[in-house]
């Protein structure tokens, strides 16, 4: 897959089968989406997925744009689905204003299109007023073949990242999953902590510093899944800053993999999260802590047990 960001100046002569949106945390709406891609790559366009760098209408916590998807995971993700182009093309002030037929012809001026494949709700151009009707007006006068795909549902409800977005907040994994199709996630590279597992607590841990904008679920306990080097590993995940330890702790998701002693220390991780056990919270002693993570322990064997399932974005 050829990834092309930083740039609006780009072109690929190829004939192409493209899909446009915001693509945050691609779901099975999104995934419609790739499937009508994949059919027309069989007449031998090439399929691209053109998004931008952020988000059009940043949703911000903290003076910090939040995503599902971070644009690295995106890009595993595209490539999992047989993506042959990624553009992440720059959401600058001048694109903000460009009025919707000149986005049109701009994308035609940068791309051999042939067939475009769009949501019901897809919104383009300035005061987004830009959609799928003005994409079937221009079809004729640039020669590409429009699809309109309708947007998928789950229990009487339209799939969204919005949707999704607000289901992580409030800690929904196993609904979060259902979703998006996959087990939702973070990555990252194992970083040192100060070893308070494996020493103090003797239950040792792997810890990943998400990146900043990364939406997380409430700081808590989960049953999870640990994806390294195409194995996955049972294990329980607790998103947090560490109350009970002193100091000032960053936000981080530490994991303790069952029955697993190997160095993962500078290993590239992804920790899928699956069911939450229970919030975080500060313990009096390091000795309650230990206690009530054997508990979690516990309940996460069990769990496993019960559902002995793997998803996630390899």
């Amino acid at each position: 897959m050829e990834y092309i960001r930083g740039t609006t100046e780009f072109h690929i002569d190829s004939p192409c089968v493209l899909s446009l949106g915001k693509f945050d945390g691609i779901h099975k709406g999104h995934e419609l989406l790739l499937e009508h891609m994949k059919h027309r790559k069989r007449d031998g366009l090439a399929a691209v997925l053109f998004t931008f760098d952020i988000p059009p209408r940043p949703e911000r916590l903290n003076g910090i744009q939040k995503v599902l998807t971070t644009n690295a995971e995106r890009e595993c993700i595209c490539r999992r689905h047989g993506v042959d182009y990624l553009v992440e093309f720059p959401f600058t002030p001048e694109i903000m204003r460009m009025e919707p037929e000149a986005f049109i012809e701009m994308l035609v001026r940068s791309m051999h299109i042939k067939c475009i494949v769009a949501g019901t709700d897809f919104r383009f151009g300035h005061e987004r007023r830009g959609d799928h009707h003005l994409l079937r007006q221009y079809s004729g006068h640039y020669g590409y073949e429009l699809v309109v795909v309708d947007k998928v549902q789950y229990e009487g409800s339209d799939i969204s990242s919005s949707r999704i977005r607000q289901e992580v907040e409030a800690g929904n994994m196993e609904l979060v999953s259902k979703l998006l199709g996959y087990d939702y996630f973070v990555e990252g590279t194992v970083t040192h902590g100060r070893h308070l597992g494996t020493n103090a607590l003797g239950i040792p841990t792997v810890n990943v510093i998400p990146a900043e904008n990364k939406l997380l679920p409430p700081f808590g306990v989960y049953v999870c899944h640990v994806h390294c080097d195409g194995h996955v590993y049972d294990g329980i995940a607790n998103v947090g800053c560490k109350p009970t330890i002193e100091g000032d702790n960053p936000a981080a998701v530490e994991a303790h993999i069952f029955d697993f002693a190997e160095d993962l220390y500078g290993r590239k991780l992804q920790i899928s999260f699956l069911s939450a056990v229970r919030p975080e919270r500060k313990f009096d002693s390091l000795q309650a802590l230990k206690h009530q993570m054997e508990q979690d322990i516990v309940y996460g064997r069990q769990y496993h047990r019960i559902h002995g399932n793997s998803s996630a974005i390899d």
